[in-house]
């Protein structure tokens, strides 16, 4: 059983928001399907070390090809207090002891998937692991921070980048972007959206709350950078 590391999780999101590394398998790390994400990786020829979820999105002979391919496999019952995703990053991070949790495959499609993949950090078993948990797709970089002071590196087909206070956050401080900011108290969740790297990295600060961070492109430049 791989432990530590990255672990990807492919969540049933549509394809079409798959990053390219993704489709061409240039993605390093151990891969762990939830629910019809487990059957798409391997139809992909992706390996997966587990696959997690209630599996109501896949038919009977669709189930049986995930357990002819796949050792760990955690089936919860459809009717439970928790989302799939929110399930697999516990295995990663319980079970498996991941360094990284990245998730694809968890935008697009219905909102309110999203929506709960998004919050995933609010609850109190994951925030602490918050900077360990992305969400990736084809446009976008999603990261999580707790309080501190961080630098971090653009991303080489990103041009954008955004600051999302998930909660309230004290002493908010852009310091080298090109919109800047100086000891802010944001009191309510906002997008500080559309502001972008001045040269090959960017830093920040903040005293309390949790910080999201959004590298992003737009369509055209996913598609030609």
């Amino acid at each position: 059983m791989p432990r530590g590391g990255t672990f990807n999780l492919l969540v049933g999101g549509p394809k079409a928001e798959w990053p390219d590394d993704l489709r061409s398998r240039k993605i390093d790390g151990s891969w762990i399907g939830v629910d019809r994400g487990t059957l798409r990786l391997i139809d992909h020829n992706i390996q997966p070390v587990a696959a997690i979820g209630d599996f109501d999105s896949l038919q009977p002979d669709e189930l049986q090809r995930v357990r002819r391919n796949v050792k760990d496999i955690r089936q919860a019952k459809a009717e439970k207090d928790f989302t799939d995703t929110q399930f697999a990053v516990s295995v990663a991070l319980n079970d498996y002891g991941a360094e990284r949790v990245d998730i694809y495959g968890a935008t697009g499609g219905r909102l309110d998937h999203f929506l709960a993949n998004l919050f995933i950090v609010l609850q109190p078993e994951y925030k602490r692991y918050a900077n360990r948990i992305r969400l990736i797709d084809k446009q976008n970089t999603i990261s999580f921070y707790l309080p501190g002071h961080y630098q971090i590196t653009r991303e080489p087909d990103k041009h954008y980048l955004a600051f999302i206070p998930l909660t309230s956050i004290d002493h908010l401080s852009l310091i080298n972007e090109k919109y800047q900011l100086h000891n802010e108290p944001i009191p309510y969740p906002i997008s500080l959206a559309s502001n972008e790297f001045m040269g090959d990295t960017g830093e920040f600060q903040f005293d309390t709350g949790l910080l999201c961070v959004i590298q992003s492109c737009d369509t055209y430049e996913a598609r030609h950078e």
